[in-house]
């Protein structure tokens, strides 16, 4: 096996990975229940899966100048993804969107509960 067959394969897995983390980030998106931690599961998702893949493609590209541009990208992901996430957070906040807390949800269901005809 060589040096280049290894790069390669290790490439490969770390694209095959941050794919994973994206797919894993989509289901964040349309499982949770408020803005805030779909934010959180975007950003996430964003910033572990896109590093993954641009690291993997600078793994495959070599010592090239695509891999300087990759990294110049990583780096432009790395730095803005998660300025943009916080922007998103307080834009929401500014405009009254209110966090889902854990006792909103346990009133919430103590309540459909006790609405609920009894049975017996």
């Amino acid at each position: 096996m060589t040096v280049e067959m290894i790069r390669q394969w290790l490439g490969g897995g770390l694209v095959v990975v941050g794919g994973g983390f994206m797919l894993i980030g989509a289901i964040g998106l349309l499982r949770m229940p408020d803005v805030f931690t779909r934010l959180h599961a975007a950003s996430v998702a964003d910033t572990l899966g896109a590093g993954s893949i641009l690291v993997g493609l600078m793994l495959i590209a070599g010592p090239t100048l695509v891999a300087v541009k990759l990294i110049f990208l990583a780096l432009f992901f790395g730095l803005m993804s998660p300025v943009a996430t916080h922007a998103l957070a307080r834009a929401a906040l500014h405009a009254g969107v209110k966090p889902q807390l854990a006792e909103d949800g346990a009133i919430a269901a103590a309540t459909a509960e006790e609405a609920r005809p009894s049975t017996r």
